[in-house]
């Protein structure tokens, strides 16, 4: 059959057929803007990608940077998540200002070695931010008290902690602290870390942008990246649960509210 058939019969122009679209400089420029973030940020999928060029001032459309984002061949690889039981409670809802309740946990990690390590997690419930990340091979509930009180030295002592039931937690040594610093200690259910939602998502992203991006050559190596992390974490990251902004950013944002209501 003809091409002019063929067109005919479909209802399409021949020159409608022929058309092959060319790449504009402008569209080649954004896709390279848009690889040389992904691969800067692995493990951002395309809405993070238009936020931070929104951040760049580039006035893009988000549909668009998606299918540039395809066109060049990029996608974040799911990983499979664990099935979340429903019915799980959590500790009462804080207010929305920063210092009122400080969220802890650890996560575990290797490294090229086989030597293990941990990090100590610190983060503020209506900011986001994370207020430390602790790393080393063995971190005590001593160990806990001090982190603790740097963080205080600029931040000053919230009003609550909360943690799991582990045994840096629920020992002596915080115990006592908690006393002399008035802070309310609070624990959630045995097995059910989704009362402490908030650092178990941050627990998450750090394992899924950092541990797992990098082959630590050792604990120190560990704990600089850990930290350079935590920084762009802080202050780079748009954080899909705070409209985008960054945790440091939305700090700033409740700060001016509350100057505001005050006022």
């Amino acid at each position: 059959m003809s091409e002019r058939r063929a067109c005919r019969l479909v209802g399409i122009g021949r020159s409608s057929h022929r058309y092959v679209p060319s790449a504009s400089e402008e569209n080649e420029a954004l896709k390279t803007r848009i690889s040389e973030l992904a691969f800067k940020w692995r493990r951002f999928g395309y809405r993070r990608i238009h936020a931070l060029l929104q951040r760049e001032g580039q006035k893009v459309n988000h549909k668009k940077v998606y299918r540039l984002y395809r066109l060049a061949g990029l996608a974040v690889r799911r990983r499979k998540r664990k099935r979340v039981l429903s019915g799980r409670g959590r500790p009462h809802t804080v207010t929305p200002q920063p210092n009122v309740r400080w969220s802890m946990d650890f996560v575990s990690d290797s490294t090229a070695t086989g030597q293990r390590f941990r990090v100590f997690v610190v983060i503020d419930e209506a900011t986001r931010e994370c207020l430390a990340c602790e790393v080393d091979t063995s971190i005590t509930g001593q160990r806990v008290t001090r982190v603790l009180d740097r963080i205080a030295i600029y931040r000053g002592y919230p009003k609550e902690i909360l943690s799991d039931n582990g045994p840096e937690f629920a020992g002596l040594t915080l115990n006592q602290w908690a006393y002399e610093h008035r802070v309310i200690q609070l624990f959630i259910d045995p097995g059910k870390p989704m009362q402490n939602s908030h650092v178990e998502s941050f627990n998450g992203k750090l394992r899924d942008e950092c541990l797992n991006e990098h082959w630590f050559r050792g604990v120190s190596e560990a704990r600089r990246i850990i930290e350079e992390w935590r920084h762009e974490y802080n202050t780079v990251r748009p954080h899909s649960g705070l409209s985008n902004k960054t945790p440091v950013e939305y700090a700033t944002y409740l700060a001016t509210k509350t100057c505001e209501q005050v006022s």
